[in-house]
């Protein structure tokens, strides 16, 4: 094979002339099932006198074709032949050394993939050869030994205990060596040296995440280890060799080494060395933990602190990821009381020195703000968009520190916070320091919940600070301190005004913000307004500003996509109902323009980003090169929107005629989510569907085009969805019944849908218990039109019910239920097609057997009435095993009538339940509750252990885990659906039995001895009381 003539081929991947690029990517994938091809395409690689750009063309196609097709498991297309497969193994690393970074990087992943599908059995010699490479006087191919460790490492980092074996033998093996590497290049200043220890220290910590072998928790091995991470935390960073661009500045090679020696420091004291992390009653690591936290805890705090110390007198620089594990580790220091005793000392200049500076507005900040509001908005309000700020550590230290150490850091705290606002006040206008000021208003809005909590001593103070501190702030000269004033307005939202007039004139300040010049801040003021809805001093004020509040927000919905804002519309559609009638057409209107214009902007950036990847790396990665952030956000956005849309929807339940307007306003919005398969948005928009139907209680010519629609997605990508898509259809089923029944085309798509969920071997039984439940809807609200239907449902339903292959109760109910609602459709057809297929006895026995599950009103009812429907047979219809039976049906009937009262009795409190529900706000928490055991005024152990709040979650759910490992499926008992609507809904089933029973005793005399020759005194009794019931039920419904 002619290695030049491939090279070329490769030259040409990256021609101008798409034409010239799509023919060699074409020749290449002719070629690749060629002997010998792979090999030949890691030598033009390696190959150090070729032209970069190709050798880069190569290494991305090398890694798709290792990833495509080196696992031996798949059908690839074109396998690579072992010859091929030993050839690369043996030349690998070597072709690591030779390339340069910009290939190294897409070289590096095809190693990990061939040792997840080769390691160690048919890569043996790959430990001897990282060996040999870590032994080396060539540093290049140290460098390349720790990366091929570090695969490997991987390779094993989640595995569980069992099969991390080989792992712990290469720990024990390789890691000293790997020490001794790093330890020779502390002292060094090259980024070569800077790059490889923090590959070493990258492997020591994918070795302890899952946990922490035993020959690394040797004393030896910590001390040399632990001496190495110390002494790269304490290795200065001057600011003369740093870019002036902070991006750069974070780039650092030593600052990003630095960080790996905080992040290994972190993982072993907060995972194995920190006895207040660690889960209570488990002394797997509890030794462990008291000897680093004795012996080595100490000296890590106090490298820490003085770290701080010298970025707080700016003798060094610190990258924002060593701040942001500084305060993560000083965070969990303090709840363990031996390490607390260390800080304690220390938290007046914490507060003041290392978390007040970075809670204030940074100038970098303001920059963002005057540059790109939009970006600022998504960095502060979603944390997940500012994970690498350390403000979220920070804050949750100060939270920490102010709630677990209370008494000797909460009124420390507050005063510094009030030196600084009287400060504030005090100096000149011109002279203000307004990021001293945000830094201080941010503390107390951090502290709020901890402020009013009951029996705090400092809530009632803070009426006062609001009208001192921030009444003055909704109207400051700097833009940044008019959004704090709304930010912190929202935090206190649960602050109850003395004196109403402050109320109003919060409520009027954070108004006017909603008409700021400065996006951040209309942000701000919308999301403190949200709260305010639910003060009924505002209401009034509320109600006649509504049509300007929707207006702002509409306008905020279109400047930027964050589904916060549609959060808050939807919040005020929630409770101004009424008052928004009048302008729900042109809000849902101007909603549906503002989803539309999201779901566009997404796909042109969509199908840039897919015009714009190779197609080796569509392959490798769908989401390539997408901006996932701003896709993310965007659709969120959309989803916010339709979820704004269904709640105005369900409000306007009582105009039916705004409903029908509605519909055709939104049938763009709907039409493009299905036809386009916009997956994500199923859920919302199937809850849109299932909404206008149910609110009109009527299915209209429009939502008739929409079940089209459905059946369509449906049939290419739906299916998965089959919990969203049961609700509109049954109401397609239950409202729009006469169209239904009139329209064959529509019963066609219907059993459609439930014939291929029944028959899918893709889809759980919860799917399978939504196709049951449409079967039973078809079958109880078009009786006497649908007699075609009954074998093919029967024949779905019987598939599963005598095979043992139902596993959860739902579906064993909502399946069997098919066949009792075939038999209350039509008990004569029914009990043919089971005895045709010797399926009578069979079922009525497991039937009965069962009778215990069919625990909801409505499965109660049906088995009354399908019980009475072949009461109600002349004798010579009933087949002589259902004769066989006659008293064991009346026997049932009974022992389901002698539940229903208790059946009733719940679904009723269900129902006041639900009638009953609320917004309520989040109870107040105690002063003494959920801080320090010694918040107690009687005791002083302030200094004890803390139990981390979040281990003790999670030990709740390793708890509700193992409850649930052991629980019978036969304890299931199925919930009350209260929103489902079914035609039995308006039969009494008192009044339906006794009609059946009286007529069998007056006409069919031989029919009615034969059903009640067994009945006992009990069930006597039992039959006097429905006959009583029902007569009452009667008289009831006669004087109404």
């Amino acid at each position: 094979m002619d290695q030049n003539h491939i090279y070329q081929l490769f030259v040409a991947t990256y021609n101008p002339d798409p034409g010239v690029h799509k023919q060699a990517e074409l020749s290449i994938r002719g070629l690749e099932a060629q002997n010998g091809f792979l090999p030949i395409v890691l030598e033009i690689v390696s190959a150090e006198v070729l032209e970069l750009g190709a050798r880069q063309a190569a290494a991305i196609y090398f890694k798709n074709r290792v990833y495509r097709a080196w696992d031996r498991s798949k059908n690839t297309v074109a396998p690579i032949n072992e010859e091929d497969r030993l050839l690369v193994k043996q030349r690998l690393l070597q072709a690591l050394v030779t390339v340069p970074s910009a290939v190294k990087v897409q070289l590096a992943p095809s190693l990990k993939t061939i040792l997840e599908m080769d390691f160690p059995d048919q890569w043996p010699h790959f430990m001897e050869q990282v060996q040999s490479f870590l032994s080396s006087s060539d540093t290049r191919q140290v460098y390349v030994g720790l990366l091929a460790l570090r695969a490997v490492i991987r390779v094993y980092q989640w595995k569980d205990a069992e099969r991390r074996e080989p792992l712990h033998q290469i720990i024990q093996n390789i890691f000293p060596v790997v020490q001794q590497v790093c330890a020779g290049l502390v002292n060094a200043d090259s980024f070569e040296a800077a790059e490889m220890i923090k590959t070493g220290f990258k492997i020591y910590h994918n070795s302890i995440i899952v946990e922490l072998p035993k020959c690394l928790q040797d004393n030896d091995s910590l001390v040399s280890w632990g001496t190495l991470f110390i002494q790269m935390v304490e290795k200065p960073i001057p600011f003369n060799v740093l870019s002036a661009d902070p991006t750069e500045r974070e780039a650092y090679p030593w600052g990003k080494t630095k960080k790996w020696a905080y992040h290994c420091l972190n993982l072993l004291f907060g995972k194995f060395g920190n006895p207040a992390m660690l889960p209570a009653g488990t002394p797997r690591n509890s030794a462990f933990a008291k000897q680093f936290s004795s012996h080595f805890a100490p000296n890590i705090i106090q490298t820490y602190l003085m770290q701080i110390d010298g970025w707080i007198k700016k003798e060094h620089w610190l990258p924002l990821k060593c701040l942001t594990l500084s305060a993560a580790f000083l965070d969990d220091a303090i709840k363990h009381k031996a390490t607390w005793q260390i800080i304690k000392p220390h938290t007046d200049v914490l507060v003041s020195q290392f978390i007040f500076p970075q809670l204030c507005i940074s100038p970098e900040d303001e920059l963002l703000w005057q540059n790109d509001p939009v970006d600022y908005i998504h960095k502060k309000i979603d944390p997940l968009e500012d994970f690498l700020s350390p403000q979220i550590n920070v804050t949750n230290l100060l939270i920490d520190l102010a709630s677990c150490r209370r008494k000797h850091t909460f009124m420390g705290i507050l005063n510094f916070i009030n030196n600084t606002l009287v400060t504030y006040l005090q100096t000149p206008d011109e002279t203000k320091n307004g990021r001293e000021k945000d830094g201080a208003m941010a503390i107390i809005g951090y502290l709020a919940d901890l402020i009013l909590s009951k029996k705090s001593p400092v809530a009632n103070m803070m009426e006062p600070f609001f009208v001192a501190h921030v009444f003055p702030e909704f109207t400051s000269r700097f833009p940044y301190l008019r959004a704090r004033a709304c930010d912190i307005t929202r935090r206190f939202s649960g602050l109850e005004f003395e004196n109403e007039e402050n109320i109003n004139i919060l409520y009027t300040f954070v108004l006017g913000c909603l008409r700021d010049n400065e996006l951040p801040v209309k942000v701000q003021a919308a999301l403190a307004l949200q709260p305010m809805i639910f003060q009924p001093s505002l209401r009034e004020s509320m109600e006649e500003q509504l049509p300007f509040i929707m207006e702002q927000l509409l306008n905020l919905s279109n400047e930027i996509d964050v589904d916060i804002i549609s959060s808050v519309m939807e919040n005020f559609v929630e409770n101004f109902a009424q008052q928004l009638t009048p302008f729900a057409v042109q809000l849902c209107s101007q909603l549906r323009d503002m989803f539309l214009r999201v779901m566009d902007e997404i796909a042109t950036n969509t199908s840039k980003q897919r015009a714009d990847t190779t197609p080796e790396e569509e392959e490798l990665d769908p989401t390539f090169g997408n901006d996932a952030d701003v896709l993310s956000e965007k659709m969120k956005s959309a989803m916010g929107v339709l979820k704004t849309i269904g709640t105005l929807i369900l409000s306007l339940e009582s105009s039916p005629d705004v409903l029908q307007q509605l519909e055709t306003a939104l049938l763009p919005v709907i039409t493009y989510t299905l036809q386009n398969n916009v997956m994500d948005l199923y859920d919302e928009i199937f809850e849109i569907i299932d909404s206008c139907t149910f609110s009109a209680k009527r299915v209209t010519p429009t939502m008739w085009s929409v079940f089209e629609l459905i059946y369509k997605a449906f049939s290419d990508s739906a299916i998965d969805y089959m919990d969203a898509v049961l609700p509109p259809l049954d109401n397609y089923i239950f409202y729009g019944n006469e169209v239904f029944i009139a329209n064959e085309n529509y019963q066609r798509m219907m059993y459609d849908i439930i014939d291929s969920v029944m028959k899918s071997d893709q889809l759980t039984e919860s799917d399978r218990t939504s196709a049951c439940k449409l079967i039973s809807s078809v079958l109880l609200n078009c009786r006497g039109h649908v007699d075609s239907v009954v074998l093919p449902f029967l024949n779905l339903a019987f598939q599963y019910i005598f095979t043992g292959s139902m596993r959860s109760i739902q579906f064993k109910v909502h399946c069997m239920e098919v066949v009792i609602n075939c038999l209350y459709y039509n008990p004569v057809l029914t009990l043919r097609i089971l005895e045709d297929n010797q399926w009578t006895q069979g079922f009525f026995t497991l039937w009965f057997q069962s009778l215990d599950k069919f625990s909801r009103v409505h499965d109660k009812k049906l088995i009354i009435v399908s019980l009475c429907s072949v009461l109600s047979l002349p004798v010579d219809q009933v087949p002589a095993t259902v004769q066989a039976g006659w008293s064991q049906i009346l026997a049932t009937i009974i022992q389901v009538f002698d539940t229903l009262p208790k059946a009733i009795e719940n679904r009723e409190a269900m129902e006041k339940q639900y009638g009953d529900e609320d917004y309520t706000s989040v109870s107040d928490a105690s002063w003494n509750e959920g801080g320090s055991t010694g918040d107690d005024d009687t005791v002083d152990n302030d200094d004890e252990d803390i139990q981390d709040e979040d281990q003790e979650y999670l030990e709740f759910l390793a708890q509700q885990a193992a409850n649930m490992g052991g629980f019978d499926e036969d304890d299931e008992e199925l919930e009350e659906e209260l929103l489902f609507e079914t035609p039995l809904d308006v039969i009494d089933p008192y009044v339906h039995f006794e009609q059946v029973f009286k007529d069998l005793q007056q006409h069919h005399p031989n029919a009615y001895t034969l059903l009640t020759k067994d009945v006992d005194a009990d069930q006597q009794n039992t039959l006097m009381t429905i006959c009583a019931t029902a007569e009452q039920a009667r008289s009831n419904l006669t004087e109404l």
